[in-house]
């Protein structure tokens, strides 16, 4: 616990972010090393974003002590990327988060059969009973059930897996002491219970949309594979499976009617290569061979028993509409929108993305490079501008702006 201090102290430096304290970590080899350089070294460095090496420089422990003492006080456990019990899964990512906080008992990932289930908060009847299906028998069957914790498809993922009685685990947006949404406060407890609340934010930290995108990058790297039960063409669900395939991951889809909101992203992702899944045998055979030990054979539950368990699951979860967004014909003149008039509507990353992509089509990479603003805040960013309808995703994972801005 010693060194944990300079680990909290390095991932709270702004700007860093995982591909940041990875270039930190390759020049002085360990958090606390950098610490204790010589400010003037910082400068030395190349690729960091603007204000990171200014915030290197605050030597300050007080925040980092403060954690510890609210993690002994909250029974949180404190994982950073030098102990031995740090996913491999994760550690393997460019982007790894240096410090995870922990509530509940942390499984042994690198030895999991782990699914993802990811999907809309505005889940239909279909999705959410969908979800509480595949939770229930995936965590029958000996696989270990991965989500957030929202409305809609997480919730009744969670709630299917907890029927089976196994463990379940959620990554979160903020801190693992503050529930998000509250509707989910006894949900949080039985998680925790069942098995793990994970959080690379430190307690206390408040549930965030652009941190939302950036937790996904977690969820899809400490799983095998990630199915997409309902999800709008541009969603935080797609941007977890297009993660997923990143990483390496299998990426699953259920299909859905071809003119149903809700099912236009999994369909999607099924034509770009997902694989296309109606039971949760789909899943497990992908992986039974090479897991002999850790999946269970048998017969999926009799229909009465299983329907009677979703029902149960998914009793009460209460379900968000999908948010109504303006469209705009991308085959008209794009809007312009006054930053004079509505200087609050973007944050300076957003603005930075949108100018950049304003003149073509533009990959993340293209963007990172243009703007020279860490990877994980251009995906939190884009996928903001995405679900506001303000940028879009054209094939080959192309991003251009829908709106064009002016002083």
């Amino acid at each position: 616990m010693s060194t944990a201090k300079y680990w909290i102290w390095l991932a709270g430096r702004k700007g860093l972010g995982g591909l940041g304290v990875n270039r930190i970590l390759d020049h002085f080899g360990t958090p606390e090393a950098a610490f204790f350089a010589d400010p003037e070294e910082y400068n030395l460095l190349e690729g960091l974003p603007a204000g990171a090496s200014e915030s290197l420089k605050d030597k300050s422990l007080d925040r980092a002590e403060q954690v510890l003492a609210d993690c002994d006080r909250l029974l949180l456990q404190v994982l950073t990327r030098q102990d031995a019990d740090y996913p491999n899964r994760l550690r393997q990512l460019p982007d790894a988060p240096a410090v995870l906080y922990i509530k509940g008992k942390l499984p042994r990932f690198d030895d999991e059969v782990a699914v993802a289930i990811v999907g809309s908060r505005g889940a239909t009847e279909y999705g959410v009973g969908t979800a509480a299906r595949f939770g229930l028998e995936l965590t029958r069957r000996g696989a270990l059930v991965i989500s957030g914790i929202a409305q809609g498809i997480d919730t009744a993922a969670l709630k299917g897996a907890l029927q089976a009685g196994g463990p379940v685990v959620s990554v979160l947006g903020g801190g693992v002491d503050v529930p998000y949404p509250r509707e989910n406060r006894f949900l949080y407890e039985d998680v925790a219970a069942a098995g793990a609340l994970i959080s690379e934010y430190p307690p206390g930290t408040e549930n965030k949309g652009a941190h939302f995108p950036v937790r996904n990058r977690i969820i899809s790297g400490l799983a095998l594979g990630v199915l997409a039960v309902e999800a709008e063409e541009h969603s935080g669900t797609m941007i977890t499976a297009h993660l997923a395939a990143d990483q390496g991951r299998d990426v699953f889809a259920v299909p859905g009617p071809i003119d149903a909101p809700m099912s236009r992203g999994t369909n999607l992702l099924i034509q770009e290569g997902a694989q296309l899944v109606r039971d949760p045998g789909d899943i497990l055979r992908c992986y039974e061979m090479y897991w002999p030990g850790r999946l269970r054979r048998g017969a999926p539950l009799p229909p009465e028993c299983a329907q009677a368990r979703v029902e149960e699951a998914v009793r009460a979860i209460p379900r968000e509409e999908p948010p109504r967004q303006e469209k705009i014909d991308t085959k008209e003149k794009r809007a312009y929108i006054s930053m004079r008039e509505q200087p609050e509507l973007f944050t300076d990353d957003e603005r930075a993305i949108l100018t950049a992509a304003a003149e073509g089509e533009l990959t993340a990479d293209e963007i990172i490079d243009r703007t020279q603003i860490p990877a994980r805040r251009v995906l939190s960013a884009l996928t903001m501008l995405q679900l506001n309808g303000y940028a879009e995703e054209r094939p080959g994972r192309r991003f251009r702006a829908l709106v064009l801005l002016k002083d």
